[in-house]
């Protein structure tokens, strides 16, 4: 009978590919060109000042090729150390004690500069020394490099955690933004749902007494009141992110509500391209602005007068205004908290690349402006 070959799980291969991808980022963030050529000028100097007070004794080219033995030499001592401690980065585990971490250290760099010294020493073109001053230069050698290497070991940890603070940090942030933004929303969806009792019981009392005086009006208003809940109702229960062309329906709707209330006061002019439409834009935003103008701007005008929505492109963001010709912007008019809370939102969903403008146009009014990254929503 045949033993069936036991195929390796799917998820085998692809943890030793990621183990592999892991070692190769860590030991090629040590070792690479910059790390070499600084181990390479931390060679050149050291040659350079063993040599240094041999100069008056030396013709300059004596000096210069002396200079250069000594970088060689130098260089099998750096560039072993420098592997080791790239080699210990990636493969020295995580989960090891620090104190275990260093003494591993000391063991590949004490090896390796055993290693070296006698690389060095088969390179030597001066080999005859004695016993002792052999075993000095060795002990001396030794030292130093295995002192640097852990010097570099050190600065490498260091580094490491200070990004991996610095990474962790940026996560929190992140995350203390998202949640503030959620909390935002969850709080708008909380006002929201109660879509304004104020205005719905006005409107209802309206097309009441409308029903007694004037019959055609009051269905007018009770259609319009139909459609304003038909357009808030689905925004309420979904959870995609709302378009510009379901804000502009809910204000339409809310609009002609506001038309008849006012007796024929209020001229609204909506003038948003279709192609526009499609462009993600906050809930409940556009209509804060147009309740402020006609609360703060055209009601108290005794004539009422004209309230526009318009949108355009501009620097390649989304411009979305309304613009009345009311009794014009009052800084301390109890508008400033709707719009304050616009502000607040827009901070929190786009992190400042989102503006809030209030225009005051030649002809008198107001025009309050959102500008916003202009994205399409999805269908």
């Amino acid at each position: 009978m045949t033993t069936p070959t036991l195929a390796p799980s799917a998820g085998q291969a692809p943890a030793a590919d990621s183990r592999a991808e892991q070692f190769g980022a860590s030991f090629f963030r040590i070792f690479n060109g910059t790390s070499v050529a600084l181990v390479f000028w931390i060679c050149f100097t050291l040659a350079l000042t063993s040599v240094l007070k041999m100069l008056p004794l030396m013709s300059r080219g004596e000096w210069v090729v002396m200079v250069a033995y000594l970088t060689r030499q130098h260089l099998a001592s750096g560039l072993l150390g420098l592997l080791m401690v790239a080699f210990g980065v990636a493969l020295l585990p995580e989960r090891l004690s620090g104190r275990v971490r260093w003494m591993a250290m000391f063991a590949l760099l004490a090896a390796a500069s055993a290693v070296s010294c006698a690389i060095r020493v088969s390179m030597s073109r001066y080999p005859m020394m004695s016993a002792h001053e052999l075993w000095s230069w060795f002990v001396a050698i030794v030292t130093l490099w295995i002192g640097l290497g852990l010097m570099a070991y050190g600065l490498v940890g260091s580094i490491r955690r200070q990004a991996l603070a610095r990474r962790r940090l940026g996560q929190q942030i992140a995350e203390q933004t998202t949640l503030a933004a959620s909390a935002l929303e969850a709080r708008l969806c909380m006002l929201q749902a109660q879509i304004e009792p104020h205005f719905l019981f006005n409107t209802l009392a309206s097309i009441d007494q409308l029903i007694q005086t004037d019959a055609p009006r009051a269905s007018r208003m009770q259609q319009s009141l139909i459609r304003y809940l038909r357009s808030a109702m689905p925004q309420m229960r979904e959870g995609s992110r709302p378009s510009l062309g379901q804000q502009v329906k809910l204000c339409s709707a809310f609009l002609e509500i506001m038309s008849v209330r006012m007796e024929g006061r209020l001229q609204p002019v909506v003038s948003v391209p279709e192609g526009l439409k499609s462009a993600v834009f906050p809930s409940m935003m556009l209509q804060t602005l147009v309740e402020n103008a006609i609360k703060h701007g055209l009601e108290p005008k005794a004539e009422g007068g004209r309230l526009e929505i318009g949108a355009e492109i501009v620097d390649g963001r989304l411009a979305v205004h309304v613009l009345d010709n009311g009794i014009g912007f009052m800084p301390k008019a109890e508008s400033g908290v709707g719009l304050a809370n616009v502000r607040e939102r827009l901070n929190a969903l786009y992190h400042g690349r989102a503006e809030l403008i209030i225009g005051v146009p030649p002809a008198g009014g107001t025009c309050v402006t959102i500008e916003v990254p202009y994205e399409i929503a999805p269908a």
